[in-house]
């Protein structure tokens, strides 16, 4: 939602539905179905009633993916071989870690500029 950061967005959880993973994501369900096709890293779990659910580690992961595709401009493949090199050196959870503070610190801008931008138009009118 426009004004909610990812800690307004997000409640400490043992799971996720898809729904709450992209909201948190900033993704579509469909991109984030399809990413579950592409990386073997991705494989939610399945609640009673058949729904994908997601663990904060996969949360994480779903972080790292958008930033390693949205931001650093890796093709599937491109993100599939640094994938593979973070869990080689053991960093992959770390890198996933970093790649949610990076996607909190982006939100905060986001908002922080909303906020200039209201107190500018306030000072106007």
């Amino acid at each position: 939602m426009e004004g909610e950061g990812v800690s307004d967005r997000i409640a400490p959880k043992e799971y996720y539905s898809i729904g709450e993973a992209c909201e948190i994501a900033d993704l579509k369900p469909h991109v984030l179905r399809y990413w579950e096709t592409q990386f073997s890293a991705l494989r939610p779990t399945k609640n009673r009633a058949g729904n994908r659910v997601y663990r904060p580690k996969q949360i994480q992961l779903v972080q790292l993916l958008r930033h390693l595709l949205y931001t650093e401009r890796y093709t599937i493949e491109g993100a599939k071989r640094k994938l593979d090199q973070l869990r080689a050196g053991g960093e992959l959870a770390e890198q996933a870690r970093v790649a949610w503070d990076r996607e909190t610190i982006r939100d905060l801008r986001r908002e922080a500029d909303e906020l200039v931008r209201l107190l500018e138009d306030g000072e106007a009118g």
